[in-house]
């Protein structure tokens, strides 16, 4: 009788690792040299994504569409946004517009 829990708790196990791993991966990209980094990223949908601003300037992270922006992001401060989804989303720097980048989500 115990050795059926046992192989009941392991099946639970499984599945539950399972549907752990199906998660996806928080990706944490850097704003340094006043430059996105990478330049463009893939994730798939409920990603959340992290920007670190490694720079001494406040820089921004603002949705071309509107769909997200941060505030102003002071050295190591960050900013987190989920995409849930499917679509190419390009962003830049409210204070410095030359900054660019995109998240292509799939």
């Amino acid at each position: 009788m115990i050795k059926p829990f046992a192989i009941a708790v392991g099946t639970s196990l499984v599945a539950l690792a399972a549907w752990a791993s199906a998660a996806p991966a928080p990706r944490t990209l850097e704003i340094q040299h006043f430059k996105f980094s990478p330049p463009t990223v893939t994730v798939t949908p409920g990603t959340t994504v992290t920007w670190v601003n490694h720079d001494e300037e406040t820089h921004t992270v603002t949705s071309a569409t509107g769909s997200f922006t941060s505030e102003g992001l002071d050295h190591e401060q960050t900013f987190k946004h989920t995409f849930a989804t499917a679509g190419t989303y390009t962003y830049f720097c409210a204070l410095h517009p030359m900054m660019r980048a995109t998240v292509v989500v799939q």
